[in-house]
């Protein structure tokens, strides 16, 4: 049976040139659009150009290991996303899934199945535009380049402030708990390391309020956790 014509756009990212040939062929025989980038630099910077409607993702990149373009990925889009990799370790499919992942499928494959997933990883997807900037008051935060900026001035966060920035940026206007934050910064074996994230919520209204003593963005709510407050 004859697949209909999708005309729906697919973005590989992927370093061997074999088997971005094959997907190729396979996909656009399918009707599908073909993007192709033969690392994560050039995947991550076509993702935020092209907005594609799924992506396929190999782990073992040159420049950086996929999983680091997967979960800067997911930082702002919620593209499908379906790994396709020689590794085969459960723990690495584990961690793929649990980091963002719509799927994981085994090097070598059947270009049917791939098919076939990557149909059922679309079915399901979010028909929302990916929404890359956010903007309250003097803060800005570009998620496809990873810049934050106050009053149009670069705020320089380290790796685990911006964690926690996106985090609340993801759910703007809404209370994340206390665990909530910790398990999804830290890891589940933080969750009551709650003086810890105080600590860090200091580090950020130092950085970004205009008033780091009487905040206007991230608001606390006693004895549940923090809100960041709703953006343009």
């Amino acid at each position: 049976m004859t697949e209909s014509p999708t005309k729906e756009c697919v973005l590989l990212i992927e370093d061997e040139v074999q088997i971005r040939r094959l997907l190729r062929v396979s996909l656009e025989r399918v009707g599908y659009e073909v993007l192709e980038a033969a690392n994560g630099a050039a995947g991550l910077d076509e993702a935020a150009r092209r907005q594609p409607q799924a992506i396929l993702l190999d782990l073992g990149l040159p420049d950086m290991d996929g999983l680091i373009v997967l979960k800067r990925l997911r930082e702002w889009s919620q593209t499908p996303i379906l790994v396709v990799s020689v590794r085969d370790r459960d723990d690495e499919k584990i961690s793929a899934l649990d980091n963002g992942a719509n799927d994981y499928i085994t090097k070598p494959f059947s270009t049917g199945e791939l098919l076939a997933r990557l149909r059922v990883a679309r079915r399901s997807a979010q028909p929302a535009a990916a929404r890359t900037t956010y903007r309250s008051g003097p803060l800005e935060v570009d998620l496809t380049t990873r810049l934050v900026k106050v009053k149009g001035r670069l705020a320089r966060l380290t790796a685990t402030e911006y964690s926690l920035l996106v985090l609340f940026v993801r759910h703007a206007g809404k209370v994340l708990t206390h665990q909530q934050i910790l398990r999804e910064v830290w890891g589940p074996g933080d969750v009551g390391q709650i003086g810890y994230l105080r600590v860090y919520m200091a580090y950020l209204r130092e950085k970004l309020e205009a008033d780091p003593g009487n905040p206007e963005l991230f608001l606390t709510e006693p004895g549940i956790g923090y809100r960041l407050v709703a953006g343009d």
